[in-house]
């Protein structure tokens, strides 16, 4: 059974502390969205799929104990969902889905407000119903995503041979619902008997590589090799690497992207040593509004991620830091595509794609 970062049934919402990982396996409650924002800030659930859908749960959990404005406000039901999820994304403001997901919310509730008949409560639960069912839309995608992937990457390689992937951060079950999307790739490929190994990188400051990546596949019984961040070159170049699919936490309309900090670095290694660098992400991290890289906002994190490792302080303790979470990725580095649910893009044909498909997404 593969690992889960969310739990949740009507009433009850719990995430897997990822902060504790790999020691302690600790699932806690999140009853509302004051205890979401400290989570998702504090990166005790990270990915931002899994960011956006806990986000939206910990609103529906206050919707159905009866939190917001009493009465039959339609209205007032509308501006109190709003200024949850505004407050939600003020936690970690670089991924997108999130921010995607509120203004779909927006568009349901201000219709709703708009149509005769509609009370509030009947409103408050048709929030509730798409907010629910946000979960299995997420895990459905990330097949999508996976499918697609690996059925591009093959047809790179002589029939019937396997492939060899190195990956960065997190971007399986432990940032989404399930499956994940760039771990999605590697998930399809391994079902298809096709991944003779993936490399994960250890993904300093906060290991997430080391910590989450290499847990949960070697708990899903995936060929998985975990490497020092300044290895991952030298991997592509001696280890047969055929392929690095990353995921993204926001995608501009050029095909720019937002990843965790050290995807930059693979991209231009991936590139001198001519091996395809794919970005595997929904529709819901596309941000057409922005016109490049350059306009995403970069998350800079404390110090002591840098300068601390588990309590242990790893460098002086007043040396100057610059901890940004996140690197831009420019389009031109990402040769092998982007891939959504929709299919596998060159990145100057990801806006029209998606405007063609409607850019339907979920988190």
């Amino acid at each position: 059974m593969a690992l889960e970062s969310i739990r949740y049934e009507r009433g009850s919402l719990c995430i897997l502390n990822q902060r504790l990982l790999p020691q302690q396996l600790r699932y806690e409650p999140v009853p509302g969205v004051q205890r979401a924002w400290e989570a998702i800030r504090d990166m005790e659930v990270r990915g931002a799929p899994a960011i956006a859908l806990v986000g939206c749960l910990s609103v529906a959990q206050e919707l159905v104990a009866g939190g917001g404005p009493a009465g039959a406000d339609a209205a007032a039901l509308a501006a109190f969902v709003d200024e949850r999820l505004r407050f939600l994304a003020s936690a970690r403001p670089t991924a997108a889905n999130l921010e995607r997901e509120a203004q779909r919310l927006r568009g349901i509730l201000e219709r709703g407000a708009r149509t005769p008949g509609v009370t509030a409560q009947q409103l408050r639960e048709s929030v509730i119903e798409h907010m629910e069912g946000l979960l299995e839309q997420d895990r459905a995608q990330n097949r999508r995503i996976g499918a697609h992937g690996a059925q591009h990457l093959l047809q790179q390689l002589p029939p019937g041979s396997g492939a060899t992937v190195l990956t960065h951060c997190n971007t399986g079950t432990l940032a989404t619902a399930g499956y994940g999307t760039a771990l999605g790739v590697v998930r399809a490929l391994h079902e298809l008997g096709r991944l003779q190994r993936v490399f994960c990188t250890e993904t300093r400051p906060y290991n997430q590589g080391g910590r989450l990546t290499a847990l949960e596949l070697q708990h899903d019984g995936v060929p998985v090799t975990l490497i020092a961040d300044s290895a991952a070159a030298a991997a592509i170049r001696d280890r047969g690497v055929h392929a690095v699919v990353v995921g993204a936490d926001r995608v501009a309309a050029n095909g720019d992207t937002a990843n965790k900090i050290g995807t930059y670095q693979l991209a231009v290694a991936a590139r001198h040593h001519r091996v395809p660098f794919y970005v595997a992400a929904p529709s819901a991290s596309c941000d057409p509004a922005l016109p490049h890289g350059g306009a995403i906002a970069i998350e800079e994190r404390p110090a002591r991620e840098l300068t601390h490792l588990q309590g242990l302080c790893l460098a002086p303790p007043d040396i100057e830091v610059w901890n940004p979470a996140f690197d831009v990725t420019p389009h031109e580095l990402i040769t092998g595509g982007i891939i959504t649910e929709w299919g596998v893009f060159a990145p100057g044909e990801l806006r029209q794609a998606l405007a063609e498909r409607g850019a339907a997404g979920g988190p």
